[in-house]
């Protein structure tokens, strides 16, 4: 049965660390995306440049609530915890950059609306032009066909920000990665209950590393530990 957008509440989860020149202008843009009931849940990943002083004063009367960390976790850590809080009826991560945009929580959602979907990413490689450095997209796609032997699934970016899941199925999965292992880990585990992960294509705006991009080298050898190790 086809649902209408009114009758969801979608919980957008922004795990966040050094985002000081970010975080008020994506947060703007999160609350003007056409979703009409949202939850915006910021998590705080105890930033160090003045990320948390901005939180206190400019976003935590514009989002439904923001947590502190006290100690650096990592993005998976950070999302744990944006889980935990969730309440909404379905769940989505959106990155405290600019690379992928709110608008399109609608295009995520479409799947779900029609009943076609519990869980759906939003694939930056499905019908769309590569952009971003080439050694992440050759690392990205070759950790996502590997992630694909092992879960049987035919993703084309199994490591995209945007994946959006009904809120009871993530509270129900125990999240072990602090990091950017949180990826195929979550996807393994996602597909080990049985569940088809559907596909959409979204847009790409990537940022260079002087602009504040984080995933390094070091997670991409992680990625294939995870892969191996939650299957």
């Amino acid at each position: 049965m086809k649902k209408n957008i009114e009758d969801i509440t979608l919980s957008i989860v922004i795990p966040c660390y050094n985002e000081k020149d970010n975080i008020e202008s994506l947060v703007k843009r999160v609350l003007a995306s056409p979703v009409p009931n949202k939850e915006i849940i910021v998590v705080n990943d105890k930033s160090t440049d003045g990320t948390d002083e901005i939180l206190k004063t400019v976003i935590e009367p514009m989002v439904s609530k923001v947590i502190h960390h006290t100690e650096n976790g990592g993005k998976g850590a950070a999302l744990k915890t944006g889980f935990q809080h969730a309440t909404g009826d379905y769940v989505i991560i959106q990155d405290a950059d600019h690379e992928y945009d709110p608008d399109e929580y609608v295009k995520v959602l479409e799947p779900i609306l029609e009943g076609k979907a519990e869980v759906v990413f939003g694939s930056r490689f499905l019908k769309s032009k590569a952009k971003g450095y080439i050694a992440n997209r050759l690392a990205n796609r070759f950790l996502t066909a590997f992630s694909n032997i092992f879960t049987h699934e035919h993703l084309t970016d199994m490591e995209t920000c945007y994946k959006c899941i009904k809120r009871e199925i993530i509270q129900s999965i125990d999240i072990e990665e602090k990091r950017f292992g949180f990826e195929p880990e979550i996807t393994a585990k996602i597909a080990d209950k049985g569940f088809k992960i559907v596909e959409v294509p979204i847009s790409y705006a990537p940022r260079t590393i002087k602009e504040g991009k984080k995933i390094g080298f070091k997670d991409g050898l992680r990625a294939i530990i995870c892969i191996l190790k939650y299957h």
